[in-house]
C-alpha cells in the first residue's frame, strides 16, 4: 500500500511574488494565481495541506476583460437584510473598488472550505502600482497571456 506523501510544516518554504495585474485577461491571470496560492507549481503540492506562497497583486485598476463584460458582468452582494441586494457592473465596481475584482474571481478558484480561506489571506491586491511588502523581498511573476489569443 502506497502512503501518501505529507510534506512536514517547517520544510515548505513560502516565497512572495509579485503580479503586475496591468493588461492582463481577468481569468486567466485569477487561474494562475490560485495555482500559486494552493503550491499546484511546487513538487511536495499537498491536495489537503497549505504548501502555496503568497501573491501580491499590483495595478489591480487595469485588469482587462474581454466582449462587452464591462457592461454586462455583474457583482451581487447581499446585507443579509430583506431586500438586501446590491447589484453592480463591472466598470462601476472597477471604478470603486478594482481589487475586489481580482479578489472574488481568486477567491471563487479556491476550494471552499477552511483550507481556501486559509489560501485567501495569503493573496494581497492593490490597485496602484505601490505596495508595503518590500521587507519580504518579492520575486516579480510574469504570467504570459497573450492579449486577444490563446495562453
Amino acid at each position: 500500500m502506497n502512503k501518501s506523501y505529507l510534506p512536514p510544516q517547517d520544510s515548505i518554504e513560502r516565497n512572495w511574488y509579485v503580479v503586475d495585474a496591468a493588461d492582463q485577461r481577468l481569468g486567466r491571470l485569477a487561474s494562475e494565481i490560485a495555482c500559486i496560492l494552493r503550491g499546484k507549481n511546487k513538487p511536495t503540492y499537498t491536495p489537503s495541506i497549505d504548501t502555496g506562497d503568497f501573491v501580491i497583486v499590483v495595478n489591480a485598476e487595469k485588469v482587462d476583460i474581454t466582449g462587452k463584460k464591462r457592461t454586462q458582468k455583474l457583482y451581487r452582494r447581499h446585507s443579509g437584510r430583506p431586500g438586501g441586494m446590491k447589484v453592480e457592473t463591472f466598470d462601476k465596481l472597477q471604478a470603486r473598488i478594482p481589487e475586489r475584482i481580482i479578489e472574488q474571481a481568486v477567491k471563487g478558484m479556491l476550494p471552499k472550505n477552511t483550507l481556501g480561506r486559509q489560501l485567501f489571506t495569503k493573496l494581497k491586491v492593490y490597485a496602484g502600482p505601490e505596495h508595503p511588502h518590500q521587507a519580504q523581498k518579492p520575486q516579480t511573476l510574469e504570467i504570459n497571456t497573450i492579449p486577444g489569443g490563446q495562453a
